[in-house]
């Protein structure tokens, strides 16, 4: 038994049955309002709270750096962001895409609850739309905006399956040109041609991953996630799930962080997603992704913690470090999500989630090792996730394969913040809780005999669980 579910009594249990026998049939509650349960609205809030007063500020620092709006030409040393956008480019900040319940979040949309959020020196108040429209439109770019980003749809990134050669492809394929843009006089790099390959069934989508808490999933120990994973091998064996870890090639330890686990540390995600995202290059991706004829405008790497002084490189510390130390600073430092007070029909629709077996993949309760950071040892931390790769079935096969992860198989897609969230599996294809659930059911799915199990479930149950998740 958790500090998440007391034991109930069977006047709660009759109680919380009462309570949702009045909804009718089950539904997604939606995201509930309020204050963000994760994430930071303006970098003074949202770290882990036991940090000191040096690690906060380094807390804060990287909150600026992640909000920062980047442009194509280098920013002089000693001021906040490297620049170095493009070629190619999805967006043109880690917050813009990050944003939902606050900045840490995944994608956000007009759907969102109210907030008040602070963006590159502007608050803004109320639902945001898609940034990634404002991002490909900025400084007279010419970018067309793609017919699968929508003002009221996720953000997203796109891979083609395949080359057109028809070989294995697999890689992002960004979304807009720095073309046409102020700051980028004579590129003319085209955008790809997403028609042809919508129409050619090749383009396959991924939306951002909430990254608040992280620091405690990255110092968790590899054999803490195996234990755990070889602690439920039994009952999993039974409902036909198996699950395994993707691996580093060079160091054979296990990789967490991604939809499919694909990296190793956060600083290696910050790193990757600048030059992906944003085609930034860095000390841990220094080169451009894109090396299109005059569309190169700065030396390389663009972001750096030795930056260039008349010449010379020099060394910067503090606050004007490279901003992928900055990412990973926010990343590792922050606070996991504060979930709301258990109720006795939420801790009911707890109940119903372990009875159907989701509990099986989505482990509630993980502990982190030692830490350099400030009261950050050996915490007992919430996440709902195994951190193991499933085979998620045809359905949910996006024909990728990354490290050890095959076509259909992706990382268990940590629970904790859902109750805020807007949209749901790997693709966004869902804005429906519920659906989201029936989505795991295809051939192939690990998940085939937990989903029969929950469709077993009376309505009243099925809607205690969603209440429980929409509760996290």
């Amino acid at each position: 038994m958790t500090q998440w579910k007391k034991a109930a009594t069977l006047t709660t249990v009759l109680a919380a049955i009462t309570i949702a026998s009045s909804q009718g049939a089950p539904h997604d509650p939606g995201p509930r309002g309020g204050p963000a349960g994760a994430g930071t609205t303006d970098g003074t809030q949202g770290y882990y709270p036991s940090l000191n007063a040096a690690e906060q500020a380094l807390f804060l620092n990287g909150f600026t750096q992640f909000v920062e709006v980047e442009g194509v030409p280098q920013s002089p040393v000693g001021t906040l962001g490297n620049g170095g956008l493009g070629p190619g480019f999805n967006s043109n900040s880690c917050g813009s895409c990050h944003s939902q319940p606050a900045i840490l979040g995944s994608s956000t949309g007009p759907a969102s609850p109210q907030t008040t959020v602070v963006f590159n020196g502007i608050t803004t108040s109320g639902p945001l739309p898609n940034p990634e429209i404002a991002a490909g439109q900025a400084m007279s770019a010419t970018n067309v905006i793609p017919s699968f980003i929508t003002p009221d749809g996720p953000v997203r990134e796109t891979r083609f399956v395949r080359y057109s050669n028809g070989t294995p492809d697999g890689s992002v394929h960004n979304l807009f040109s720095i073309a046409g843009r102020t700051d980028a006089p004579g590129c003319n790099l085209p955008q790809p041609n997403f028609a042809a390959n919508l129409e050619a069934h090749n383009v396959v989508f991924r939306i951002p991953i909430a990254v608040f808490g992280d620091g405690l999933v990255e110092d968790t120990l590899d054999t803490t996630l195996q234990a755990n994973l070889a602690s439920t091998a039994s009952q999993r064996a039974r409902l036909g799930i198996a699950g395994r870890f993707n691996l580093s090639g060079n160091t054979a330890t296990i990789t967490k962080f991604g939809w499919k686990a694909q990296n190793p540390s956060l600083e290696v995600f910050a790193g990757e997603a600048y030059n992906v995202e944003m085609g930034i290059s860095n000390d841990n991706f220094p080169m451009k992704r894109n090396e299109y004829p005059g569309c190169l405008f700065n030396p390389l790497p663009d972001d750096s913690h030795l930056a260039t002084a008349g010449g010379t490189p020099t060394t910067i510390t503090g606050p004007t470090a490279s901003d992928i130390d900055a990412f990973t600073d926010i990343m590792r430092l922050s606070a996991p999500p504060t979930p709301v007070t258990p109720t006795a029909h939420t801790e009911f629709g707890q109940d119903m989630f372990e009875k159907a077996g989701c509990n099986l993949c989505h482990s509630e309760t993980l502990t982190s090792s030692q830490s350099i950071f400030t009261g950050m040892s050996y915490v007992k931390y919430h996440p709902f996730s195994d951190f193991a790769l499933h085979h998620m079935g045809t359905n949910l096969a996006d024909g990728v394969s990354q490290g050890a992860a095959g076509p259909d198989e992706f990382r268990t897609a940590p629970l904790w913040g859902v109750g805020q969230r807007l949209f749901f599996l790997h693709d966004g294809r869902s804005r429906d809780l519920l659906d989201a659930i029936q989505q795991h059911s295809s051939q192939g799915s690990e998940a085939n005999a937990v989903i029969r199990r929950f469709d077993s479930l009376s309505p009243d149950q099925k809607q205690a669980m969603l209440d429980f998740l929409r509760s996290l």
